[in-house]
């Protein structure tokens, strides 16, 4: 059954990565695994998870190894046996009807697991849902503009540090991918060569990446280790991955700067139809800029506060915002308001990064149920004789080929968090944070091996072999001058 399960995990991972030539949007192939996946292990439970429906529970919980290959399913089975035990408790053991069947509570376990796996991925869903409404939100107002208008310089190697800057730091309050986005908006608006627009385009996808890791909001793998308690510290994220980050910018900056010469030509400044129709003022521009900021910025406060998870403070920042658009343009004609409107603005988010992100997630987890991840797991330990930076070091690496949402998914379910303070898997222990770094700033290796490398790759129709002869080798060797100085901080 597993290799079925994982003959299904390639083939649609395949599929994703060449959406482009088979025309299937990624979010179909990522839909089908995690369901799929779901479906055979939902039919096949005993076979998935090597139980002999013949035994009694007891027993199958007692079998060697078990334990160690799928610990949360010993566990549960153990709840369940202290439930029937105490069922039995005045009745006589050898009623049938008080028997343990196997196969049912197989199904009931699978249920469970689903049900287990659920609240954690809905809860990611929803806080990228809010963060992109919000940002939408800030978009439709042309809050943007307040940044745009504040840049003066033309000279090629000033404007590259200023706007690498900008990107790395906009992307840990907001995330890499938005941000990546926005900021292809401004050099659109800054730079009229192509060449040169594509080489700042770049260090854009480098600078938004190494943003992104240090902060819990920034990236959604980070978002992920710090939602699921790996990461629980806010504080420690930002102190400990911030200096290996900022590494991995300014290195690739540094050797650029030798690079670049001269002056950018800017384009003529043209408004489209939008900006002469747009109903907003500039203290309405700049005021939904900022409170959209301040709301993102909110969200790890909230958590460190109350101890909800992340999706609760975004949402009610997203709240806020609503309200106070809704009335700020209650005076309007109508024709504006619902231009304005959040319930407008909802439409022109992208469900199908929503649903692929779920359709994803599921497959990992289902891959987690039946203990393929433990198995892999051991061969990374084995491969690198257990060595937490090797171990993340690959993973970060192979974030440029496979999306890292699931590399970190898939980190998450092989290594469990460790009950014991100051080792490398303790919540906010160094392979976690390591593990947050690697996975968020190694997909810049390649232009398709993060979602803003993707996302600047669709806008500036940027070709697969110019990223990697221009950009991939400054994006190593930044990712790995950021790896030493972390391991450095931690030996």
């Amino acid at each position: 059954m597993e290799i079925f399960m994982i003959v299904v995990f390639v083939l649609g991972y395949l599929a994703i990565a060449f959406e482009h030539n088979l025309h299937v949007d990624k979010a179909a192939p990522a839909l089908l695994i995690g369901m799929i996946s779901w479906g055979l292990y939902a039919l096949y439970p005993a076979q998935a998870l090597h139980v002999d429906t013949s035994q009694p529970l007891t027993e199958v919980v007692k079998e060697d190894g078990l334990d160690h290959r799928l610990p949360r399913f010993e566990e549960y089975a153990q709840t369940e046996i202290v439930k029937h035990e105490k069922d039995l408790h005045g009745k006589s053991k050898e009623d049938p009807k008080n028997a343990e069947d196997t196969s049912s509570f197989l199904h009931h376990f699978v249920g469970h697991g689903l049900e287990h796996h659920l609240f954690d991925i809905a809860a990611i869903l929803f806080f990228l849902m809010g963060a992109m409404t919000i940002v939408e939100i800030i978009d439709t107002h042309e809050g943007f503009q307040v940044i745009t208008d504040k840049i003066k310089t033309t000279n090629k190697v000033k404007l590259l540090w200023i706007l690498c800057f900008l990107t790395f730091f906009m992307s840990a309050a907001l995330d890499n991918l938005t941000t990546s986005i926005v900021m292809i908006s401004v050099i659109r608006k800054l730079i009229k060569d192509q060449k040169t627009r594509w080489f700042f385009a770049g260090m854009i996808v480098i600078s938004a990446n190494a943003g992104g890791a240090w902060s819990p909001i920034g990236d959604v793998t980070t978002t992920m280790l710090w939602n699921s308690g790996q990461l629980p510290t806010s504080a420690k994220i930002v102190v400990d991955l911030i200096l290996p980050s900022l590494v991995t910018m300014i290195l690739p900056l540094a050797i650029s700067s030798f690079i670049l010469k001269g002056d950018v030509e800017r384009p003529v400044k043209v408004h489209d139809a939008d900006h002469y129709l747009n109903p907003t003022t500039e203290f309405e521009r700049t005021f939904v800029f900022f409170l959209g900021l301040a709301g993102l910025l909110f969200v790890p406060v909230f958590k460190t506060l109350t101890h909800l998870p992340p999706f609760t403070g975004m949402m009610l920042s997203l709240g806020i915002l609503w309200a106070v658009t809704e009335l700020m343009h209650k005076s309007k004609s109508a024709e504006h308001r619902k231009t304005l409107s959040p319930l407008t603005i909802l439409r022109k988010i992208d469900s199908a990064s929503v649903l692929f992100f779920l359709g994803i997630l599921m497959a990992v987890a289902a891959l987690q149920e039946v203990g393929i991840l433990v198995q892999a797991a051991g061969v990374l330990d084995s491969t690198f004789n257990g060595n937490v930076y090797s171990i993340n070091l690959t993973i970060g690496l192979l974030s440029a080929i496979v999306d890292n949402v699931p590399l970190v998914a898939a980190a998450q379910g092989m290594y469990q968090i460790s009950p014991e303070a100051g080792t490398a898997f303790a919540p906010d222990g160094a392979f976690w944070q390591f593990l947050a770094y690697c996975a968020g700033t190694g997909g810049s290796a390649l232009i398709i091996g993060s979602a803003a490398g993707v996302a600047v790759m669709g806008l500036e129709k940027i070709s697969f072999g110019w990223y990697i002869k221009k950009i991939s080798l400054l994006a190593i060797l930044g990712y790995f001058a950021g790896a030493l100085v972390f391991i450095l901080m931690h030996t």
